[in-house]
């Protein structure tokens, strides 16, 4: 029976991944301090800890993986408390390698971030581009990549996914500072003018939920390493992702200044994470974006 540790398995996308390895019989270890996931989002059957990595380590159950997934995931929050951030993203990281490498664990999986790429100017931006940062989080998220490449070697194979958008089913709609799809969704399901923080013709590239946890799942036995983009590889642009979650064009906003760190216009080169992990992103954003809206009517 394999075993596999899945940090921030409370949170949506950490929820999501370990479900899939219960769903196929695989035994899972949730860790997740709580501070933003819900105890609700813990799938049932996994075996469930609350820590925080960044002062604690998990149980030792001899696995076959771990996927972390925990972290502090808002490039705008990243401004309230860098050092804070520093702590979850990239301290937290390196404690939880050592301790995995030095337990024999073979396979690490990482929740990296678009954000360790700044501004691009000439996207698709692919994994060959250097990292320059312009948030907390993305420099974070690029030290704990760093820290990761380190430790990795013959006997600890380490991925980071750098991922861009994802959305689905299960994203939290009280939460309006992360997230872009799920904040403007929610706008939208109450009737009330977008609020816009930043210009509409930013891009982004959204993946759909199902498509990510199939990326994670193919790591798992392939011998990619290393980072990887985790992305559709389409440009979408802010005024779309609304009009189309409303359904009809024009939908009212309330342009308002930018936050720190956002980032205008990035989409993915996914070649490199095709040819690793004989993955395909296999969700139309269309399909997708009406999954997201289906469950979301369907909470109120």
């Amino acid at each position: 029976m394999t075993r596999f540790l899945v940090t921030g398995g409370a949170g949506f996308i950490g929820s999501h991944v370990a479900r899939s390895l219960l769903d196929d019989g695989a035994d899972v270890d949730v860790v997740d301090d709580l501070s933003t996931g819900s105890l609700e989002n813990v799938p049932r059957g996994a075996d469930f800890v609350e820590l925080d990595l960044a002062g604690g380590t998990p149980p030792d159950r001899g696995y076959d993986a771990v996927l972390h997934l925990a972290g502090q995931s808002s490039g705008e929050k990243s401004f309230d408390d860098p050092l804070r951030d520093l702590d979850a993203n990239a301290r937290a990281t390196l404690a939880l390698g050592l301790w995995a490498k030095e337990r024999g664990v073979p396979v690490f999986l990482h929740a990296s971030s678009m954000g360790v790429y700044g501004q691009v100017s000439d996207p698709p931006v692919s994994e060959d581009r250097e990292p320059r940062p312009i948030s907390y989080y993305g420099a974070s998220k690029l030290a704990a990549e760093h820290a990761l490449r380190t430790l990795d070697d013959e006997g600890f194979r380490t991925v980071s996914f750098r991922m861009f958008s994802v959305y689905g089913p299960g994203q939290d709609l009280a939460e309006l500072r992360q997230g872009m799809v799920s904040i403007y969704l929610t706008y939208i399901l109450r009737g009330e003018p977008v609020e816009v923080r930043g210009k509409l013709d930013r891009v982004r590239d959204l993946i759909y939920i199902d498509d990510v946890v199939a990326a994670w799942r193919a790591a798992l036995g392939r011998p990619a390493r290393g980072p990887l983009n985790l992305g559709a590889g389409e440009p979408v642009s802010v005024r779309q992702i609304i009009d189309e979650l409303a359904g009809s064009p024009g939908y009212p906003v309330d342009e308002q200044a930018g936050t720190p760190g956002d980032q205008h216009g990035l989409w993915a080169d996914i070649s490199r994470t095709r040819e690793a992990l004989g993955w395909e992103p296999r969700t139309a954003r269309a399909d997708g974006l009406a999954r997201l809206v289906a469950w979301a009517r369907d909470l109120a």
